[in-house]
């Protein structure tokens, strides 16, 4: 099977909608067709900081009920989901963009929104193994030896990466490079760090290069493991963007 894997999306729907054009998906009736009979993959992350986080949900979630793509959730995503279900989050970090959208629709539309991404995170598993476990889709990435578990330390790993529990500077969580280390036979495929071009290392393909801060949507496409992309709409925030070269 070929797959074609989107990286974070963050809200950014006219590039989602330009890059999977490019890819040569054809609109129908709110499905989107490929004439290679093609499907879609999402590392997660659809929501929060962009403009537009309420049609992506829309799309996404029809795309994988329809069964036309997959889906594995994000940070941002399982934080979305723990909103609507009513616990206590932290309306921080790009989630307030979401929740203004939300707050701004008819409740009809609203509760309609709300149920189909429950569903869509409710169904899809925490990360993707695909193509007889050649592939796998997570969004933080994962360890060889974590793929077929799902234990909690397994989920903060597939969510916000190899966290030391340590502060860097700028307040954000300190992540080792996990992806250095990689030696499993399997392709891994991820996001969640920000990145300026695709990065490629040990059979890991990091394709989060930050469309919502103004960097450019990009899939992967599998088993060519060529990359397309579509530049962002979003204005450019370069201290967003990990540098690995000057690590």
């Amino acid at each position: 099977m070929k797959f074609d894997i989107i990286g974070d999306i963050h809200g950014c729907y006219d590039e989602l909608l330009a890059l999977m054009s490019k890819l040569g998906y054809q609109e129908k009736e709110n499905s989107f067709d490929h004439p290679e009979e093609r499907k879609l993959a999402f590392v997660g992350d659809l929501t929060d900081r962009g403009p537009n986080s309420v049609e992506v949900i829309k799309t996404v979630a029809n795309l994988v009920e329809t069964g036309q793509a997959y889906y594995c959730p994000g940070n941002h995503c399982d934080k979305l989901y723990r909103y609507f279900l009513g616990r206590k989050v932290q309306i921080t970090h790009g989630l307030e963009t979401t929740v203004a959208e939300l707050n701004g629709l008819p409740n009809k539309d609203f509760k309609r929104i709300r149920h189909q991404f429950l569903t869509l995170v409710e169904k899809s598993p925490l990360y993707q193994v695909l193509d007889d476990h050649k592939l796998v889709i997570a969004h933080a990435g994962i360890k060889s030896s974590y793929i077929g578990q799902t234990n909690k330390r397994v989920k903060t790993f597939v969510l916000y990466g190899d966290i030391t529990g340590a502060k860097n500077p700028d307040g954000t969580p300190e992540r080792l490079d996990w992806a250095k280390h990689h030696q499993g036979s399997e392709w891994i495929v991820y996001g969640h760090t920000p990145v300026k071009e695709p990065r490629f290392l040990h059979r890991t393909v990091n394709i989060d290069t930050g469309c919502v801060f103004g960097g450019a949507l990009t899939a992967l496409r599998y088993p060519e493991m060529s990359i397309e992309q579509v530049s962002s709409l979003q204005p450019y925030v370069k201290e967003k963007f990990k540098d690995f070269e000057s690590d």
